[in-house]
């Protein structure tokens, strides 16, 4: 070690402007606040979604409707999606959750329904959240059994 490449150890100098440390360091006076106003004071805050006192985005979109804080949103599939599966040799005669995890047609916290589009032939055990009428009675027609959570 030398003097040519000594150095101060990481994190110890600071660098970029000494603000408001007098006229002399040339960011004295108002400190780079510029004159007046809100941004010049001290313990200003500008809100999320502030545009300078125009009337801000989300008070200009007309609002309409009812959002109901209890939805339970499920995820749809289809007969014909598990009569696909099954002809590909990837569902035997069980569907439960894990299996639907497995092929990728819900997420592990999911609520499915089973919907009736599509034709089912298979005999399938399905074990899921909901059923619509037509799914339900196309799984018994077809010899299978429609289990709720």
């Amino acid at each position: 070690m030398s003097l040519h490449n000594l150095k101060p150890a990481e994190g110890s100098v600071k660098s970029g402007k000494r603000i408001a440390r007098g006229e002399g360091s040339g960011k004295g006076g108002t400190a780079t606040r510029g004159h007046k106003g809100a941004k010049s004071r001290s313990g200003y805050s500008r809100k999320v979604g502030f545009e300078g006192g125009q009337m801000p985005l989300q008070r200009r979109v007309p609002k309409f409707g009812f959002k109901n804080i209890n939805r339970k949103e499920y995820v749809g599939i289809n007969l014909d999606k598990l009569q696909t599966l099954v002809d590909n040799g990837r569902i035997k005669d069980t569907v439960d959750l894990d299996v639907l995890v497995a092929n990728r047609l819900a997420g592990k916290n999911d609520l499915v329904k089973i919907l009736g589009g599509g034709e089912l032939k298979a005999k399938l055990n399905i074990t899921v959240h909901k059923f619509t009428a037509t799914a339900k009675a196309a799984i018994e027609a077809a010899g299978g059994e429609a289990v709720t959570l």
